[in-house]
């Protein structure tokens, strides 16, 4: 931290904004002082979008923003406006779009210039303080900007108008409905086979991301057409992946992205969002293939979870930052001589050559580009018991050092993603405790994430919850609840998830299917998005699909199954182009058009015999399948749903009703009859 007085970002919550809280820079939250500043000094506005964990974001604070020469630029020219994009990924998600349409690319810091009613004339992300490798400076940029401002303001003012058009055209404009069938799940299969890299698992060259949803669409494609290839493509890079440094190998999780194709050099910022479906791909892969170290790697992230990022309430912290003491990757790199110096010799001997230590490093310098001596943990082969215990003695060392940043907000789609995660490890990996730990992370949300009209919040820091929520937050929401009743069959987390679709789709959705990011009663934008793609986290119009197709089987109700069709008609045209690019949409096509199931239990009988029950199954890979349990002895724990009242249970016995493809088999009492049908 400088020595400069603190701006009004001092009474923030966001850590990301408090960060800058003491530049020299006048620095404004998004908020309304700030536009009407702009507008009676009749000065353009900079906006800065980042995360607290973004290496970049630091450097060009550290660069300009902390530089009193910037600052006073800025100050004198401009009203400058900073936002956590976590926070507010409403504004995140229009300015980058702006920024993607007028360079073709996009990443943070963002670095929007625009007028006093939100309407951008030029976008950019990382700028150096001074010109520098044929990329401009920040420097020449505000002066450029200010100079255009005072004299050639009318073509500022006309690109902001064309832009702003523009970006409310994509959205209004309706591409004519294509046919949507099964087939496109092959396309997509095809896109991700001619990517694959058969040497080093993953998709394409540099850099490379773990994009579990890809993983498993690939898992469901396999299943659903007896393709192996498709699990063998799943499963070779998720065990590349766990091989190599972007992996944590001491102390578990994944960071964020490889820079290399070898999954060796990360950027190791931590991300709660990537555990939690890695989480759920590794125990799916482990369900599918068998291989015992993705039901190790299931539980190891976990562990890390629950250890680092688990909050005293129940909640999950956002991130942890790559740098310590201002270096990157300082905290998870090792020396050969640290290694001797810490183990006895033959320990040492056996640590250096599985995690693949050597004397000059393979960590190198970004500025030099030489080796500094520094080692990113990696492995060739696993051995989980030798892997356990050089990590926890390796671990115990780790936990003396300065531990990066840790961001400890708490979101509502990404703890959503958590809880779906630890629902489906829970019932898969036989751990009532995983589960149990999902159940108090609703309750969290449950009890401090809604306002008094029962509206959904996206941000709690602090003791306060505040910022409406936007669609993935409830998207994300719902579908951890179908996830919790399937791991617990508590009826109240399925009538919840039943309330919010409802709410989700009165608030949310336009007239052509499609639900916009942002709430009708939500600040109004400069235009309001509706988004498929499937990047670091699968779309939230992706997830609503998903939630649709299953609350259709579940209640019965056609619906929320015409909903469903209506948003894949919607979006047709964006699938058919590049359906690739919505792997997690994909899966629920795999469900809506694949070989699906409906079981219905109904039985008589204790929780723990119908638990016994459910085991069987949860042994099975079966992704396109919903079990509804009919309780016919226990009111409380009975769906309201009318057709449930005509599945008996036969014998007195728990007595299995099975659906395939919409079409019904005779019940049965026989759980391996059910079974062997379903296989």
């Amino acid at each position: 931290m400088n020595s400069h007085k603190p701006n009004r970002l001092i009474n923030e919550s966001s850590p990301y904004l408090l960060q800058h809280a003491h530049n020299p820079v006048d620095w404004y939250p998004w908020c309304d002082d700030a536009f009407e500043k702009a507008r009676t000094e009749d000065k353009p506005v900079f906006l800065s979008i980042g995360y607290s964990t973004c290496h970049w974001c630091h450097v060009m604070e550290k660069e300009s923003f902390e530089d009193d020469e910037i600052a006073e630029i800025m100050n004198q020219h401009f009203v400058s406006i900073k936002v956590d994009r976590e926070e507010r990924p409403d504004i995140d998600n229009i300015y980058m779009i702006v920024c993607q349409l007028m360079n073709g690319t996009g990443g943070w810091p963002l670095s929007i210039f625009m007028t006093h009613d939100k309407k951008p004339f030029f976008a950019g992300t990382y700028f150096p303080k001074e010109d520098r490798y044929g990329r401009s400076g920040f420097k020449n940029l505000l002066l450029g900007i200010n100079s255009f401002w005072l004299n050639r303001r009318n073509e500022l003012l006309e690109s902001s108008e064309q832009i702003t058009f523009y970006l409310n055209e994509i959205y209004k404009k309706e591409s004519p409905a294509l046919q949507i069938s099964q087939s496109i799940t092959k396309d997509a299969f095809e896109y991700f086979h001619q990517r694959f890299d058969n040497e080093y698992g993953g998709f394409g060259t540099a850099p490379k991301f773990p994009s579990p949803h890809n993983l498993m669409f690939l898992l469901r494609y396999g299943k659903t057409s007896g393709d192996q290839s498709a699990l063998g493509i799943a499963a070779k890079t998720l065990l590349e992946m766990r091989k190599g440094g972007i992996y944590d190998q001491v102390g578990f999780g994944f960071h964020r992205y490889s820079t290399d194709k070898h999954w060796l050099l990360p950027h190791f910022e931590k991300m709660i969002y990537d555990q939690a479906l890695l989480i759920t791909a590794y125990a799916e892969a482990f369900q599918a293939a068998g291989e015992i170290i993705f039901k190790n790697t299931a539980e190891e992230i976990i562990e890390y979870v629950l250890r680092d990022m688990r909050s005293p309430e129940g909640g999950f912290y956002s991130a942890e930052d790559a740098d310590s003491e201002g270096i990157e990757g300082k905290f998870y790199l090792w020396t050969h001589k640290e290694i001797f110096d810490l183990l006895e010799t033959d320990e040492a001997e056996s640590a250096v050559n599985y995690f693949k230590v050597s004397v000059n490093g393979n960590f190198v310098d970004e500025s030099t580009r030489n080796f500094t001596g520094n080692n990113i943990l990696h492995i060739s082969n696993y051995d989980k018991d030798l892997s356990g215990k050089l990590a926890r003695k390796l671990f115990e060392h780790r936990s003396k050092r300065i531990y990066p940043f840790k961001d400890q907000k708490i979101l509502t789609d990404w703890n959503a993603l958590v809880i779906s995660a630890l629902s489906i490890a829970g019932r898969i990996l036989g751990s009532e405790d995983y589960i149990q730990k999902a159940v108090e992370c609703y309750e969290f949300i449950s009890a401090k994430m809604f306002n008094d009209k029962n509206q959904l919040l996206h941000r709690y820091k602090g003791g306060k919850a505040e910022i409406d929520a936007k669609l993935d937050d409830y998207a994300f929401l719902i579908c951890a609840l179908i996830e919790l009743y399937q791991s617990t069959f508590s009826v109240k987390y399925l009538l919840r998830a039943v309330e919010l679709c409802d709410f989700t789709i009165t608030h949310f959705s336009d007239v052509n299917g499609a639900f916009f990011f942002t709430p009708d009663y939500g600040e109004k934008l400069i235009a309001r998005s509706k988004e498929i793609y499937d990047g670091a986290i699968p779309s939230g119009n992706s997830v609503m699909f998903n939630n649709l197709i299953k609350l259709a089987r579940i209640t019965a109700e056609p619906r929320y199954e015409d909903y469903a069709f209506k948003l894949i008609n919607n979006f047709s045209a964006e699938l058919t182009k590049a359906p690739g690019a919505s792997s997690f949409l994909l899966s629920g096509i795999d469900f809506l058009f694949g070989n699906s199931y409906e079981i219905i239990i109904s039985h008589n009988h204790s929780k723990e015999e119908i638990k016994t029950i459910i085991d069987q199954f949860n042994k099975l890979f079966l992704p396109n399948i919903v079990i509804i349990i009919n309780n016919i002895a226990d009111e409380s724990e009975q769906l309201p749903f009318n057709y449930l009242k005509d599945y008996k249970a036969i014998n007195e016995k728990p007595t299995f009703y099975i659906c395939k493809n919409h079409e019904c088999k005779l019940p049965t009492n026989d759980l391996y009859e059910a079974i062997n049908f379903i296989k």
